[in-house]
């Protein structure tokens, strides 16, 4: 029963659908015309129709309305039968009125002019999208940058020397605190008023080298991170420039 009911809101739909289609082609589109064709004005109307049924499942399917199934059904209903409209009618239709209108008795040179200019206009849009595509990946090569492997290896090699003075400082710094942590500079703090006092004006001995190599050792992390970046870099640029050669 709630199929019936779903079935008889999409026709309800379509045949509104319909009809919009058709005064929208009769009053806005050929309304300057006066020769009609009534197999078009159906055409129209029928794609658009479905077209827009189209358009009200996706919507009903994000509300929620109608069945699942019978919007599923209603969908590959409609999906198969503005494939078939746009597929075989429409083109079965444009060539048979082409032919049709074809007089080769009586082919005057505007009627040549036209279809020779149809045709024209189609190709030059195909030879324009084609070489505005192909014309740029063939000529890339000669705007990129060329890495060779001594650049890479130059690059690596600094990375390398970066992560060397990271790991050095870090030890740097573990020893200083190890050092500091011997001394009793972490643990024995002074007690009493007058300490508390002390150890807030005044800091430990090896406090301040340590923040100095701390420091140190941030600017040379971001340092590596960049020199990692340019490296993978240099190496999609080098796949890509072998990619465009060949």
């Amino acid at each position: 029963m709630s199929f019936l009911i779903d079935s008889s809101i999409m026709i309800t739909s379509q045949i509104l659908f319909f009809g919009f289609g058709w005064l929208f082609f009769m009053r806005q589109l050929f309304k300057d015309y006066e020769v009609r064709q009534y197999v078009v004005q159906v055409i129209f109307s029928v794609t658009f129709a479905f077209s827009c049924t189209m358009f009200e499942l996706i919507i009903f399917e994000i509300l929620g309305v109608l069945n699942s199934s019978s919007r599923y059904f209603h969908w590959k209903m409609n999906l198969c039968v503005i494939l078939l409209i746009l597929v075989f009618m429409v083109p079965f239709y444009i060539g048979y009125f082409i032919v049709s209108n074809i007089r080769l008795w009586i082919l005057s040179i505007e009627q040549l002019i036209s279809r020779v200019g149809v045709i024209g206009v189609t190709l030059m849009a195909l030879l324009s999208g084609f070489g505005a595509v192909n014309c740029p990946y063939t000529y890339m090569s000669y705007f990129l940058r060329n890495v060779t492997d001594t650049d890479i290896l130059a690059l690596e090699r600094r990375l390398l020397q970066t992560m060397d003075m990271i790991i050095s400082k870090k030890k740097r710094m573990a020893m200083t605190r190890r050092t500091m942590f011997q001394k009793g500079e972490e643990h024995n703090k002074p007690s009493g008023f007058w300490g508390m006092i002390k150890s807030v004006t005044t800091s430990a001995p090896g406090s301040e080298n340590l923040t100095v190599i701390q420091q140190e050792v941030d600017a040379l992390e971001e340092l590596s991170r960049q020199l990692f970046l340019e490296t993978a870099d240099l190496y999609a640029t080098k796949v890509q420039s072998k990619e465009t050669e060949v």
